[in-house]
């Protein structure tokens, strides 16, 4: 691609905001010989016009409730939007933070990251979460807006934005999640597709040659292409002017860009995409652009410019808050509720309805009692928003009388994600960091999970509070076979930092297991919960305190134990059945509940060896799942009832019982640990 050069003088404030934008990421990504020039080069004026002309934000203060939020799908592109952050003001983002783009604990970390900038929405970078992550932020807002919104005074009404790129619109997530997005109709939603043609195995026609927008039509989106997207800064305008107009149904713009442009050997080219320019292309692109600036210099006309963003931020704020003083003034109790859930508070009490259960109460599944969970708090906490990928009356996650979240009827709280597991989880992220309190559940089955680890894996990196509400736990799911028996399942999602994983053994443990994972989605932090389809029964020793150290005793000996039994979910009961029969042939046993092991490793040493001391080496673990991890508490001498293949197609009570799973083989497998 060749640029006509151009001289200083000739360059226009628009021009020299936008170059602003490419010489801070070139300069950025050759300082640390590390990132992707390309895309901030092509999408600078696409994305001058949006921060310039339509974004509604605060840089001073970025947690502003009803902002317009803006999500870089294509993360890998960081420095365009680490640009905006410091040409509009953002304090989160200085020069210096833009000279230390990709070190050691920077606010400008490779890609995007929610938790380390202010200003940045949704952590991105693994493609295709983005634009999934907005339709979440989109779904909150509709939600928000259809609960506390009156006739005569609206205090939520903002826009979702996302820049997708061509990897984004490659990877499956985006079709889930743009194809619900359809769906629903979410008329705040407006995508810019930069559209140029490259990824970094050189041109898109390798592998991707269909019609995009055509794609997006047939979801149901409106559709616009901006043909000139490296200088038609008015047809930019006019589509996003055009697509705020469509209420009904979200927005598509195709905008046509060179990738790197203005560099004059690289431009067009892979070259440019996920590597530093060079000095001497630098320096070429310089003189093809006409920027005679040294490296992280910005022009005072244009900062002067960008930095209106702070007024025009601070005025909007003003704004909004004379329109929610008359909200409140009219509408007090809307406004409390409205603002408890933005402060990330919970009513007083609310764990109060969460059930006990005694021994004598009928068994059922731990789903059964996870749906009766769900409806109680549900009562009491009206800012829980969520549901299934299609297995709604398996899960059992539906909220009794509340109504589908659909298109015109977004007040409600069931959502119907479809067979979209990994989109649910992404678009779940995105409804838990909108920031405004909402506390949302995504379920399947277990085996699942490894449909949409990505999505929980990023609820746990961005410290979404998302709950994950998983039935169908093991072997004991039955007839369905291998490929719906998780065995290594549980022993994968333990290995994620930050998610704190439940598997609750009964009505008791399950109501442990909601009151942890609400709390923990108020401060930010996922939850996921493993339930059983088999009945179990409700177990002498359980309780609520229990599940919140991660691990307890249940059954206990006279003095010291000559042996520990571990259990989780439905073998629990084994344990203790097996205890009981010990027991009566004069030995000392204790059982112990795991049913998080992330909770247990939390507690001070004391406690932990007060519940698993170290001079009892004796030990068995019972889970219906892989051995892998459980050395860690059984040590050298200790043994597992666990399963270390795939599991068969059968009857559960059938498939439990041949593979070790009953009274028998753990008593068994206990008398040859004793000897």
């Amino acid at each position: 691609m060749t640029v006509a050069t151009q001289s200083l003088k000739e360059l226009s404030l628009e021009e020299l905001c936008i170059n602003s934008i490419r010489f801070l990421a070139v300069d950025a990504v050759e300082k640390a010989n590390s990132g992707h020039p390309g895309l901030p080069m092509g999408a600078a004026p696409m994305a001058f016009v949006l921060w310039d002309r339509f974004l509604k934000f605060n840089p001073k203060n970025p947690k502003w409730f009803n902002r317009d939020r803006f999500v870089l799908s294509a993360g890998h592109g960081s420095m365009l939007q680490y640009a905006l952050l410091y040409l509009t003001g953002y304090d989160s983002v200085s020069i210096e933070d833009i000279k230390q783009f990709r070190q050691w604990e920077s606010k400008t970390p490779g890609h995007p990251e929610n938790f380390m900038t202010p200003g940045v929405e949704v952590t991105t970078g693994p493609l295709g979460q983005g634009i999934a992550n907005a339709v979440g932020l989109a779904i909150a807002e509709a939600h928000l807006a259809a609960k506390f919104n009156k006739p005569d005074t609206k205090i939520v009404d903002h826009y979702t934005y996302v820049i997708v790129g061509d990897g984004c619109n490659m990877e499956g997530i985006s079709g889930e999640a743009a194809s619900f997005a359809g769906h629903l109709g979410l008329g705040k939603l407006i995508a810019l597709y930069d559209d140029n043609h490259i990824s970094i195995d050189g041109s898109t026609d390798v592998a991707f040659t269909e019609d995009v927008s055509k794609r997006f039509e047939a979801y149901g989106w409106h559709v616009q292409h901006v043909k000139d997207g490296n200088t038609d800064l008015a047809a930019i305008e006019k589509a996003i002017e055009a697509a705020k107009t469509v209420t009904d149904k979200p927005s598509f713009i195709k905008v046509t860009t060179t990738i790197g442009y203005g560099s004059p050997n690289k431009a067009n080219t892979a070259g440019v995409h996920g590597a530093a320019l060079g000095g001497d292309e630098i320096a070429l692109t310089r003189k093809n652009l006409g920027w005679e600036y040294e490296p992280f210099v910005v022009p005072e006309e244009a900062l002067n410019h960008t930095r209106k963003a702070v007024e025009r931020g601070a005025g909007y704020e003003t704004e909004w808050n004379k329109t929610f003083a008359d909200y409140k003034a009219k509408y007090a109790p809307e406004a409390a509720e409205f603002e408890r859930y933005i402060s990330g508070k919970l009513p007083d009490g609310w764990d109060k309805v969460l059930p006990t259960y005694t021994p004598e109460d009928k068994g059922l599944p731990t789903r059964k009692h996870s749906e009766t969970c769900l409806n109680k708090l549900a009562a009491v906490l009206p800012e829980l928003i969520g549901g299934s990928a299609d297995l709604t009356h398996s899960n059992l996650t539906e909220i009794k009388g509340k109504g589908d979240f659909q298109k015109g009827q977004y007040q409600n709280p069931n959502i119907h994600f479809g067979v979209r597991e990994h989109g649910m989880g992404a678009i779940c992220n995105g409804i838990a960091l909108h920031a405004s309190g909402l506390i949302p559940y995504g379920a399947t089955f277990l085996i699942f999970t490894d449909y949409m680890r990505a999505a929980i894996r990023l609820s746990a990196l961005s410290q979404a509070g998302v709950i994950w509400v998983m039935t169908h736990d093991s072997i004991g799911q039955g007839e369905d076979g291998p490929t719906h028996q998780p065995i290594e399942t549980l022993a994968s999602l333990r290995a994620i930092p930050n998610l704190t994983v439940f598997r609750p053994a009964d009505g008791n443990e399950t109501s442990g297991a909601y009151k942890i994972a609400i709390e923990k989605a108020k401060q930010n932090a996922p939850s996921l919960l493993a339930f059983t389809r088999q009945n179990v029964p409700n177990l002498p020793g359980t309780s609520v305190e229990g599940v919140a150290k991660g691990g307890y005793t249940v059954v206990d000996s006279q003095g010291t134990p000559e042996i520990i039994l571990i259990g989780t979910g439905s073998e629990l009961s084994l344990a203790v059945s097996a205890a009981e029969k010990l027991t009566a042939e004069g030995k000392k046993v204790r059982v112990v509940s795991l049913p998080s092991w992330e909770l247990f490793e939390a507690q001070d040493a004391a406690y932990r060896e007060s519940v698993l001391p170290k001079a009892v080496t004796k030990r068995l673990s019972v889970e219906a799942g892989s051995s892998f991890g459980w050395h860690k508490y059984i040590g050298t001498e200790g043994d597992t009832v666990s399963i270390d293949r795939f599991g068969a197609s059968a009857p559960g009570n059938v498939c439990l019982e041949k593979f070790g799973f009953s009274v028998d083989n753990v008593l068994a497998k206990a008398k040859q640990l004793l000897g």
